[in-house]
């Protein structure tokens, strides 16, 4: 196994999580920076005691599969590269997570590599179990688009959504290493900031998504709103939902209750989630009501963004495309 990237935050917490894979083999990390430094010493906590190098395949030989932790744009190459050479791979950045070329290049810009779309399937694991069991390319969810959609499927799958208010708060470690004017860690200590106001990028992603889940309502608009509070990492995402028709409570717990009763990752408690709950594992917590007053319902998803809403959900599916129970390695 490679990782590609591995000097951010999601590329190094996935070395992290495959060093201590009981059934992966690790053999080499790469970075566009830091190279010659090992992954240990820029982040001791992982003890993961490779040297990062540039990213060069022929000199890696032959390998089964990559994580790709590069930003957009510049993952497509590499992942094309990847799989002329027969690996698999699981992309963390957004290069394949949508599926219209079109709605790609108006948030990011000209894709790369547009022919590779096709093979992608996106990498929710609990929606598209079956088919990232035979996939080459896996399209890793965005950490919004993770507790929102995983929040919401149940209403949308049955058809119960007219509109829909997200309403996402994040930590620190969601901007990544690189800080800009909105992200300085000065400017976020004891404050809770917007960013990316009517215009994030993890807009469409979600309102795909959705819209394959209730095809009998397509084209929803997502209002979507991202904040980022003062936490190291964790994410919650309230969803404030107009239903298509009255639900009550009891009707609303059976829907939830139903939808993940099987799921290893996803629990569904009595009581609103708190993102401590999840930090440092590959588990997503919701809670679902139904408001009286307003006559909406609403649900509250936490998941840990660097986890579940990155590089453990990226192993939860590796686990899936060799054939291994998904809970390997993250229980």
């Amino acid at each position: 196994m490679l990782v590609a990237g591995a000097t951010g935050f999601a590329g190094a917490l996935a070395a992290h999580l495959l060093w201590r894979h009981p059934r992966f083999e690790l053999i080499a990390i790469s970075g566009r920076s830091e190279t010659g430094r090992r992954l240990d010493d820029l982040y001791p906590r992982y003890r993961v005691p490779l040297e990062i190098q540039p990213l060069d395949l022929d000199a890696v030989g032959r390998i089964d599969a990559a994580i790709v932790a590069y930003p957009h744009a510049a993952a497509a190459p590499t992942v094309g590269e990847l799989l002329d050479r027969g690996a698999r791979a699981i992309d963390l950045s957004a290069d394949f997570r949508l599926s219209d070329l079109a709605t790609y290049e108006r948030w990011y810009g000209p894709h790369p590599r547009p022919d590779l779309l096709p093979q992608a399937v996106y990498g929710l694991t609990e929606l598209h179990r079956e088919r990232i069991a035979s996939a080459r390319l896996v399209a890793n969810p965005g950490c919004y688009p993770t507790a929102a959609v995983l929040g919401l499927a149940p209403l949308a799958r049955a058809g119960l959504i007219a509109d829909v208010v997200i309403d996402a708060k994040q930590g620190l470690s969601g901007a990544g290493r690189v800080f800009d004017d909105t992200t300085h860690l000065s400017m976020a200590g004891e404050n809770i900031t917007p960013y990316k106001v009517a215009n994030h990028r993890h807009t469409p992603e979600i309102e795909e998504q959705l819209d394959d889940l209730d095809p009998a309502h397509p084209d929803l608009r997502v209002q979507f709103q991202a904040h980022l509070v003062p936490l190291d990492q964790g994410e919650m995402a309230s969803c404030y939902v107009t239903p298509t028709r009255p639900l009550a409570e009891e009707d609303l717990a059976r829907l939830y209750d139903e939808a993940y009763a099987d799921e290893p990752f996803v629990e569904v408690v009595g009581a609103p989630p708190g993102v401590r709950e999840v930090r440092e594992t590959n588990f997503c917590r919701l809670f679902a009501a139904a408001d009286a007053h307003t006559g909406k319902a609403l649900v509250f998803s936490a998941i840990d963004n660097l986890w579940k809403g990155t590089s453990s959900q990226a192993i939860q599916n590796l686990n899936l495309m060799f054939g291994l129970p998904e809970t390997e390695g993250l229980l």
